[in-house]
């Protein structure tokens, strides 16, 4: 597999609403004034930012009061929920990572068979799923080795697909004459591109580690960048993984690694200085590393 060491670091591509989402304060407000300000430290327009805060607002995501540069976005309440990162599947990452969450032998499976008139829940839950880590076995038939059952049967919920649902576990599964777990979980889940994304995400981390541990101080513009930039990449190689435990993986797994690194950096971050004790990015990925650092 190839080493982080050998990867170029790469330039990060923010999106300008991970942007918006990152300048959100404690109180769920956003200064048009600071967005427009940290928006060219990122390699963004002004048209850019206009278009995107149009967008959000469009989409009921935000409001706004006030015009232009002196405006105040208010984050909704669904936004607001969702700005976090997913702090229990961060969680458990860790837990893996740390070897606090070993694998059982179970796995979980789930079936569905959704009407075609209801073909637009069908295609929410099989996005679900898959988002929940869960990997195609058969059609309908998904698979997962972690104990998925609570947040699946919570959307399959939510959707009004609930009865169409059944749920499975067994110790005893093979693929054609296949039943070795690690061999399964290759055939199942696209681990060299999992395992790409980590490696990205440790050859943006590293640069930026660097200059963290570095004596001299950072400006609050540097500081935001950093922060905006390895919460972006941290969130492009998050959201795909499935967490398959680590047994089921190469040894070593470049997520772990990965995770452990963006950990130090919001350590350090958090430690070097105050400038966005307001903002809730600061406060929310603060919070991941003190994960990290206890093993919980």
């Amino acid at each position: 597999m190839t080493s982080a060491h050998d990867l170029p670091a790469p330039a990060v591509q923010v999106p300008t609403r991970m942007l918006v989402e990152a300048l959100v304060r404690t109180d769920h407000t956003v200064d048009t004034g600071e967005l427009y300000a940290a928006a060219p430290l990122l390699g963004m327009t002004d048209q850019q930012v206009r278009l995107c805060v149009k967008r959000l607002i469009t989409e009921g995501r935000f409001t706004q009061e006030g015009r232009g540069r002196k405006a105040l976005l208010r984050a909704t309440g669904a936004t607001g929920q969702a700005l976090a990162p997913d702090v229990e599947f961060v969680t458990h990452a860790y837990r893996q990572d740390a070897g606090l969450a070993p694998w059982d032998g179970t796995w979980h499976l789930l079936g569905f068979a959704v009407p075609e008139s209801a073909r637009t829940a069908r295609d929410a839950l099989r996005t679900a799923v898959t988002r929940l880590g869960g990997a195609p076995v058969q059609g309908g038939l998904y698979v997962s080795p972690n104990p998925w059952e609570p947040y699946a049967e919570t959307e399959a919920a939510r959707l009004g697909v609930l009865d169409h649902v059944s749920f499975l576990t067994t110790t005893d599964l093979r693929h054609g004459t296949e039943r070795d777990p690690a061999a399964l979980a290759r055939l199942w889940w696209p681990q060299t591109e999992i395992a790409e994304r980590h490696l990205r995400l440790t050859a943006v981390t590293r640069p930026r580690l660097a200059r963290l541990r570095a004596p001299e101080p950072l400006s609050a513009a540097e500081r935001l960048t950093i922060a905006v930039e390895l919460a972006a990449e941290f969130t492009r190689a998050m959201e795909p993984d499935p967490l398959l435990p680590p047994e089921l993986l190469p040894r070593p797994w470049p997520g772990a690694r990965a995770r452990e690194l963006f950990a130090e950096c919001w350590s350090l971050l958090e430690e070097k200085g105050g400038e966005g004790a307001g903002v809730r990015l600061f406060r929310l990925y603060a919070d991941v590393a003190r994960h990290a650092a206890g093993g919980a």
